[in-house]
């Protein structure tokens, strides 16, 4: 486990689940159809699955911010 403090367990990054169609729901080997929030005494963390938070952009910077 990488990286995990403060990750609460989810099934939509369990090793066991795989998410469905329609977004909303993941598909288990251990419990059937669950939500993607639901976690179970199964879960098994798997990184691949975890999607990261996207940067936030740059700001912009003025041809005057680099003059002295």
């Amino acid at each position: 486990m990488l990286n995990t403090k403060g990750l609460s367990p989810s099934c939509s990054y369990c090793e066991y689940g795989k998410a469905s169609v329609d977004g909303e729901t993941v598909l288990c080997r251990k419990k059937g159809v669950v939500e993607k929030d639901f976690a179970c005494k199964k879960f098994k963390y798997d990184i691949l699955k975890r999607q990261p938070k996207r940067p936030k952009p740059l700001e912009k910077f003025n041809p005057e911010d680099f003059s002295l």
